[in-house]
């Protein structure tokens, strides 16, 4: 028998989605909407100190993001959803921590190592 307090079946939410929520807090969208599956993100700068005021997923973004990762493959990396990946670069774009690269159309596309790199983190999810 359940108490008053505890949650019904009906007010069970999964955990998985929840997760997400609370690293974005709320958000869907990031500020800039910059980043696609495929955009390129550095980290420019030091790595910011303690104080800094980030979440351990922007550090870890950051730690990822020495050398440009698509945010396919940092959603990957995290086991995150892309659309969450996006709404936390867009927070390190906003503070400079982190550049943007769009990517260029596809006629000027030559650079088989990025679609490598891209599928290879499409396959990871």
């Amino acid at each position: 028998m359940r108490g008053a307090d505890e949650p019904t079946d009906e007010h069970w939410v999964d955990p998985e989605i929840i997760r997400p929520y609370v690293v974005t807090r709320g958000r869907t969208h990031s500020a800039h909407g910059r980043f696609n599956l495929i955009s390129m993100a550095l980290a420019v700068g030091p790595p910011p100190g303690p104080d800094a005021g980030l979440d351990p997923e922007h550090l870890r973004i950051l730690q990822l993001c020495r050398e440009p990762k698509s945010v396919a493959e940092i959603a990957a990396y995290l086991d995150l959803p892309a659309g969450t990946i996006r709404v936390l670069l867009g927070d390190l774009f906003d503070r400079e921590l982190v550049s943007a690269q769009e990517p260029r159309s596809e006629v000027d596309m030559h650079d088989m190592k990025m679609y490598r790199a891209v599928l290879d983190g499409l396959r990871s999810l």
